[in-house]
C-alpha cells in the first residue's frame, strides 16, 4: 500500500527521524513530505542532510524550505545580506555551526545544492498544501509577492487558530486563504507553544510541529487515514544538550 506521510520539523534530530520513520514502518512504497526546518537546534544537524540526501535516492522524498534551512545556507555561503549571525545563534543556529566544524568542505557544498534544491511548497493531485510557514496573498501561494513568507510566516496558523468556529465557509467573514485549498499542512509554529502535543487541525489547517526543537517529539503524520507516529521527546535522546531550550 502506498502512502503519503509528512513529517514535522526536526532541527536536527536525526535520532527522533530514524525512530518515527521506524515506529511508522516507512517503506519505499510511501511519499514522505519533510516541511522543513532539518536543521538548527540539536546537535545533528550535517548528519539530518545527509540522511535525507541518501533517503530520496530510495524513495519519493518532498523536501520544503523552512526558515532555518534557509539561515544555514546564508551561512553556509557567508551570504551577510539579511543574515544576522548572533540572532541565528540564539535560535539554534550555534549547534548547527559548531557541527559544522568537524564537517569537510565536499560535503558543505553537498549540502548547499541541497538546501538550495528546497522547494517552496508542495500542491498534491487533491488540492492539498504543504508549506512550511503560510502564504498572505488572498489568491493562493501561486500569487505571493514576497515569496520568504512561504517558510517565515505565521499569520496563517494564527487566523486559523483564532478562527471562530461558528463561521460558515459560506459567509462573507470566512477567511479567503482557508477557501482556497482541500487542506494545508504546516510547521514553524510548535503546537506546545498552546500547550498541544500531538498534531493541531484548525479549519482546514493542520499544524505538525509538535516542539521537536524544544522538549516535544517529533511527529509523522498519514495525510489520508491521519494516523500519526511521534518520536520520544527529543531532550530524552539528546540528553546532554539544550536544543532550542
Amino acid at each position: 500500500m502506498t502512502r503519503k506521510l509528512v513529517i514535522g520539523d526536526i532541527h536536527g534530530g536525526l535520532k527522533a527521524l530514524v525512530q518515527v520513520l521506524e515506529r511508522a514502518n516507512v517503506s519505499k512504497n510511501d511519499t514522505l513530505i519533510f516541511l522543513g526546518d532539518f536543521v538548527d537546534g540539536w546537535s545533528d544537524s550535517p548528519a539530518v542532510l545527509d540522511f535525507l540526501i541518501s533517503l530520496q535516492l530510495e524513495q519519493k522524498c518532498v523536501f520544503i524550505r523552512g526558515n532555518h534551512d534557509d539561515l544555514l545556507l546564508k551561512w553556509l555561503r557567508n551570504d551577510s545580506e539579511g543574515f544576522d549571525e548572533k540572532m541565528w545563534f540564539l535560535h539554534g543556529g550555534e549547534a548547527s555551526a559548531l557541527a559544522y566544524q568537524s564537517i569537510d568542505f565536499t560535503t558543505k557544498e553537498k549540502h548547499i545544492h541541497f538546501l538550495q534544491s528546497l522547494q517552496d511548497y508542495y500542491l498534491d493531485d487533491e488540492n492539498r498544501l504543504f508549506i512550511h510557514a503560510g502564504f498572505t496573498n488572498l489568491r493562493g501561494v501561486t500569487h505571493e509577492f514576497f515569496t520568504p513568507l512561504f517558510y517565515w510566516d505565521r499569520t496563517l496558523w494564527e487566523m486559523a487558530l483564532a478562527m471562530d468556529n461558528e463561521l460558515s465557509e459560506d459567509g462573507l467573514k470566512y477567511p479567503n486563504r482557508l477557501k482556497l485549498y482541500k487542506e494545508i499542512y504546516i510547521g514553524h509554529t510548535p503546537v506546545t507553544k498552546i500547550e498541544e502535543s500531538t498534531p493541531v487541525n484548525k479549519a482546514c489547517v493542520w499544524n505538525i510541529d509538535t516542539g521537536a526543537a524544544f522538549k516535544g517529539k517529533l511527529t509523522l503524520m498519514d495525510v489520508d487515514t491521519k494516523e500519526f507516529w511521534q518520536s520520544d521527546a527529543l531532550p530524552d535522546l539528546y540528553p546532554n544538550e539544550k536544543g532550542r531550550n
